[in-house]
């Protein structure tokens, strides 16, 4: 009898191999957007912010935006 551990590894590598391309194809996306924003921007933009941010979360002292390439950064208040 033949062992199924090698078939849930490879289906696991499969799906992380997937999930990966999804990542990649995101961040791909957002930087061709970023690429085409004017270098510098004057004035709020709820496209580049809706496009860009998952959510911003405010703490006393310092608060946390969570992009939605999948990186979040720490601000000090």
């Amino acid at each position: 009898m033949k062992s199924s551990g090698s078939g849930i590894c490879e289906k696991q590598a499969e799906v992380n191999s997937v999930v990966k391309d999804e990542q990649m194809r995101l961040i791909q996306d957002l930087q061709d957007f970023i690429k085409s924003q004017p270098t510098t921007i004057t004035e709020f933009d709820e496209t580049l912010v809706k496009r860009l941010i998952m959510k911003i979360t405010v703490f006393e002292d310092h608060f946390t935006i969570d992009f939605k390439s999948g990186v979040t950064i720490d601000i000090e208040a």
